[in-house]
C-alpha cells in the first residue's frame, strides 16, 4: 500500500461507476489523484483527473472524494523513471548549449561589404 501523499490511480470496477456515477459521471474507467488516507475500507483522494471509458479525461483540482475499497479492481501507483528523466534533462542541456553556440558564433560574422551611413542605414559598395 502506498503512503499517503502519493499519487495514484484506482480503476473501478462496475459497482464502483454505478455507486460513484451520480457525483463523479457514470463513465468512470479511472480516477487519479493524491493518496490522503486509506482506512480499512476506503480510499480518500484528492482527485486531480477522471479518465472515461470512452477515451476521455476530465481535470479535476484536487477535491476530496472518499471511494470504497470494494470499488476498486487496481491500485497503480504512479513513479518517475530515473532513467527517462535522466535523458530529458540531458536533452534539455544539450539543447541550451547548442541554443548557446549558435548564438555566439553568429556575433561573430559580419558583412565586410557593408558601411555605415549617418542616417542609419546601411549601403553595399561593390566589390573589386
Amino acid at each position: 500500500m502506498p503512503p499517503p501523499g502519493t499519487t495514484i490511480g484506482l480503476d473501478l470496477n462496475d459497482a464502483g461507476r454505478l455507486a460513484l456515477g451520480g457525483s463523479m459521471g457514470p463513465e468512470i474507467r479511472q480516477v487519479e489523484g493524491r493518496l490522503v488516507q486509506r482506512d480499512s475500507g476506503e480510499y480518500l483522494v484528492a482527485v486531480t483527473a477522471i479518465h472515461l471509458l470512452s477515451g476521455g479525461q476530465q481535470t479535476w483540482r484536487g477535491e476530496n472524494v472518499r471511494i470504497k475499497s470494494e470499488y476498486v479492481s487496481s491500485l497503480y501507483e504512479r513513479r518517475f523513471s530515473a532513467a527517462r528523466s535522466a535523458a530529458f534533462a540531458a536533452a534539455g542541456v544539450g539543447a541550451v548549449a547548442a541554443v548557446a553556440a549558435s548564438s555566439l558564433i553568429g556575433q561573430g560574422k559580419s558583412d565586410p561589404g557593408r558601411l555605415p551611413t549617418d542616417s542609419g542605414q546601411t549601403q553595399r559598395r561593390p566589390r573589386p
